[in-house]
């Protein structure tokens, strides 16, 4: 495998660009990774203060699980230096502490000698721990799309996280058993002496009508901005799980803006369709100023009142981003979701609108905090996709707290990686459940200090710990594979992953880019990743889309 053409392209072109978009990537394998790494992505900086009290009961949790189990302890980082040079505050912050040459923790293993250059390693194996979003968030390539094709006049306001392109688009993985799941790995060696390295974790297929009885509440923003286009699109959304539920599952309602009424409360679905609950979701008006806070307190208190530890419990927040979560808000919603070890009120975050009226900033805090999902809906065509096709894998829990730990020979590192999170440290690693009908999607490069020492049986083991989606017991599943056995396999499904992360990436690019030349050059290079991915899946839908989007820039 080659390099991609994104990187070969850019790297000619422009090598500054290309050098600040590494950054970017770095920065992003770095986030969540504490003192001992001081580059963090600036996409998800503003959410850490906020996070930090509604995070704490986890952390604990992690902690004293990796304190229980020597195996899921850190070790060796195997990750590369990376430097922000984007984001003011963080140089702010670098002068602060004293910086680490080499991007890792100063007890590394790694020994500089007197040339202040890192000597290889090659007998400490390497572990790392992944996580691909905590939240398994959707929706950046969605505005990303309608950005692009409807309208919205500008791309490069939209937010580009990387992760919420792998969690968006379909994946060709075998699902797993009931109660099982299912470690998938790939492995291409590129021309230059690197590696790519693809890691499917699925779960088991489930349909709606087999799917555990719901609790849904609906938290739906009424205020003023919400008038036109959004309001619209949140009945709709109201009206599309209306059609998806079914006899037996529980709905309540809260509307707010400067006030809050509860709509419905405790109301027992006699099917899908159900009259009174199409009712209240047509019967909303958008008028009034703005009550964040008014709106999630009267929200969860109703959700705690009809908690039921035998259904699904959501929160379903419906709103275009007109207001702002401040620490109280995200208190509230963390406490609310539940620690590692207990059940909670988990919530999906929907935001509503165009590229006119939507901030996406509220819905990325929310849902991060609420261990759920963040999507956007921008017409009706994606309500019916997200809550209607994926309806079950948007609502449903498969397995609690799952955890990813990739061993690594010694001598190598991760240089890019397609998720929010991954560190040395477990307890830097926020856990993520995973939904039925679902796939974590995993796209890294590696690259070895000792090429020399890499042959046929070389291993790669990649361990997922998850917990029981009702009972809380830990699993753990592991899977050993050998660069011989993976070496030359089937890569349909690396290739598309590759064909998404030079997509997410060169959209980022494109946005700092200001010459038509240069943005010319950075999706010409994409679109050659591109059409190797297409020739590998023929008829792939999600292909198709990026082609479309592309060439409509």
């Amino acid at each position: 495998m080659r390099p991609s053409p994104l990187q070969i392209s850019l790297l000619i072109l422009f090598p500054s660009l290309l050098t600040n978009c590494t950054s970017r990537e770095a920065d992003a394998t770095n986030e969540g990774q504490g003192d001992a790494y001081t580059d963090v992505d600036n996409d998800d900086q503003e959410e850490s203060d906020a996070d930090a009290d509604a995070d704490a009961d986890s952390d604990a949790d992690s902690d004293a699980d990796s304190d229980s189990d020597s195996d899921w302890a850190g070790s060796d980082t195997g990750l590369s230096e990376a430097s922000d040079t984007d984001s003011e505050e963080e140089e702010e912050e670098e002068e602060e502490e004293e910086p680490h040459d080499s991007g890792t923790p100063p007890d590394d293993t790694g020994d500089t000698g007197d040339t202040g250059v890192e000597e290889c390693d090659t007998e400490t194996d390497v572990t790392l721990y992944l996580s691909p979003d905590d939240s398994n968030s959707m929706s950046s390539p969605v505005q990303a799309r309608m950005a692009a094709l409807e309208g919205w006049g500008s791309i490069g306001s939209v937010p580009i996280r990387t992760w919420e392109f792998f969690n968006y688009y379909s994946w060709d993985y075998d699902p797993a058993d009931l109660g099982e799941i299912n470690i998938i790995p790939a492995l291409q060696e590129n021309d230059d002496g690197d590696y790519t390295l693809q890691i499917g974790v699925a779960s088991k297929e489930i349909a709606n009508e087999d799917r555990r009885p719901m609790n849904i509440t609906f938290v739906m923003d009424e205020s003023g901005s919400m008038s036109g286009k959004p309001i619209t699109l949140l009945k709709t959304v109201c009206t599309t799980i209306a059609g998806q539920l079914k006899e037996g599952d529980i709905a309540s309602m809260v509307v707010w803006d400067t006030s809050n009424a509860i709509v419905l409360d405790n109301h027992e679905i006699t099917g899908a369709d159900d009259p009174t609950l199409l009712a209240a979701c047509n019967g909303m008006a958008a008028g009034g100023g703005t009550d964040l806070y008014g709106g999630l307190t009267a929200g969860y208190s109703v959700a705690s009142t009809n908690f039921s530890s035998d259904m699904i419990n959501r929160i379903l927040l419906v709103s275009d981003g007109g207001a702002n979560a401040g620490v109280t808000e995200l208190n509230i919603i963390g406490d609310a979701a539940g620690d590692n070890n207990s059940d909670g009120v988990y919530m999906v975050g929907v935001g509503v609108g165009d590229g006119g009226s939507y901030n996406d900033e509220l819905m990325d805090a929310v849902t991060d905090a609420g261990k759920g999902a963040s999507v956007f809906i921008g017409n009706t065509a994606e309500a019916e996709t997200i809550f209607e096709d994926r309806f079950v894998s948007t609502m449903d829990v498969a397995a609690r707290d799952v955890r990813v730990k990739l061993d690594l020979p010694a001598g190598f590192e991760v240089v890019k990686f397609s998720g929010e999170e991954i560190s040395s440290d477990p307890t830097e690693v926020e856990p993520q459940n995973l939904a039925p009908s679902d796939t974590m999607v995993f796209y890294q490069t590696l690259e070895t200090c000792a090429p020399e020492l890499v042959s046929d049986d070389t291993e790669i083991e990649v361990t997922v710990r998850f917990k029981d989606p009702l009972t809380f017991t830990e699993s753990e599943e592991s899977v050993t594979v050998t660069f011989g056995s993976m070496l030359g396999e089937d890569s349909a499904v690396l290739l598309k992953g590759a064909a998404i992360y030079d997509y997410a990436e060169g959209l980022k690019l494109y946005q700092e880019a200001h010459a038509s030349s240069d943005r010319a050059d950075i999706i010409s290079a994409v679109l050659e990743t591109l059409t190797i991915a297409e020739d590998a899946n023929p008829g792939d839908t999600d292909l198709e889309e990026i082609r479309t989007i592309l060439e409509s820039l």
